[in-house]
């Protein structure tokens, strides 16, 4: 079980890093890098968001899924109140007003929290991507069991992300990650946990616009399975799904990546930078699910250190280790 959380925190980490000097589209993406992204790469000095950071350096993806986890480890629990805690600290440490790359949602409701506006109504319009991308702990401190991570994934929204369709898409990260805790799961049920998931979800949160996630993931999966090779497959899902700040794209488009590479890490690393858009989003989901599917096992240690050392404020083991610690009580 250890070795599960191990491998979803350093797979959205992972992810999130591999996906980040990606560009905004699969053709300037491959053009840029001669091809597929292979290992950790800088970002191109032209990168709208992401200019100036290092191989191996995460986002607000895994910075937020970090705060999340600590949040989740100082309360014993998940709770609305200690995630808005959570992120509102993480916005401040990072100088969130002046930062490029916190999401919208997040950006107008963390402000509005530290306005003292009410918890429960701040995330009333949030639609993007931002409560699906930092869920991951969320799914890991309830393995096997879906229906609490789905509870609980709902909780995390709330501070910024309490629509229904968000609550869909971020119920399905965690339901899909709960399932690939279960030993001997396969990933054909852990996509089908993500669709029922996201249905409950959508039954949650204040009723916004948004198409169906679950039918999205659908979707998404007919198109990887169509084409006659990857690069021409992940332009499709780029072309019809979409792969930007929309929670309806970069959920489903993470699902579809997920199952183009089989589950396999690396290579849903290397597809998910490869479909560009909000690459780091939708990398960083993918690498989370198939981390805590295959666990710690199936990472280069040469990833890991690089990671650790790119990002020296992240404790991977001692976060994993006090998941674990909860998740045994």
């Amino acid at each position: 079980m250890l070795n599960k959380i191990l491998g979803g925190l350093y797979g959205q980490a992972l992810g999130d890093a591999w996906g980040m000097p990606a560009l905004l589209t699969p053709e300037a993406t491959w053009e840029y890098f001669g091809g597929w992204i292979e290992d950790f790469k800088p970002a191109p000095e032209n990168h709208p968001v992401h200019a100036g950071l290092p191989a191996g350096r995460v986002t607000d993806d895994t910075e937020q899924a970090f705060a999340l986890a600590q949040a989740i480890l100082t309360e014993g629990r998940m709770t609305a109140e200690g995630a808005a805690r959570a992120l509102i600290a993480w916005y401040e440490r990072i100088g969130g007003d002046r930062s490029p790359y916190v999401g919208p949602s997040t950006r107008r409701a963390i402000q509005a929290l530290r306005r003292g506006e009410d918890l429960y109504q701040v995330g009333r319009f949030g639609d993007t991507n931002g409560a699906a991308m930092r869920v991951s702990p969320v799914g890991l401190i309830h393995p096997g069991d879906p229906k609490g991570a789905i509870a609980d994934a709902y909780l995390s929204c709330i501070p910024t992300h309490h629509t229904n369709v968000a609550v869909s898409g971020a119920a399905a990260v965690a339901a899909a990650i709960a399932v690939a805790m279960r030993p001997g799961t396969t990933l054909e049920e852990i996509i089908n946990a993500a669709k029922d998931a996201a249905m409950v979800g959508l039954k949650m949160g204040h009723q916004w616009m948004g198409a169906s996630i679950a039918r999205r993931i659908d979707l998404a999966l007919e198109i990887v399975r169509a084409a006659d090779d990857e690069r021409q497959r992940l332009q499709s899902l780029y072309d019809v799904v979409g792969a930007g700040l929309a929670i309806t794209e970069a959920v489903p488009a993470a699902f579809g990546v997920l199952a183009l590479a089989e589950g396999d890490i690396h290579r849903t690393a290397v597809f998910g930078a490869a479909l560009s858009g909000d690459a780091d989003t939708v990398t960083a989901i993918a690498c989370a699910i198939a981390g805590a599917w295959q666990g710690i096992e199936a990472f280069d240690p040469s990833w890991l250190e690089q990671l650790r050392m790119a990002n020296p404020e992240l404790d991977f083991e001692g976060v994993a280790e006090g998941l674990y610690q909860l998740v045994r009580h």
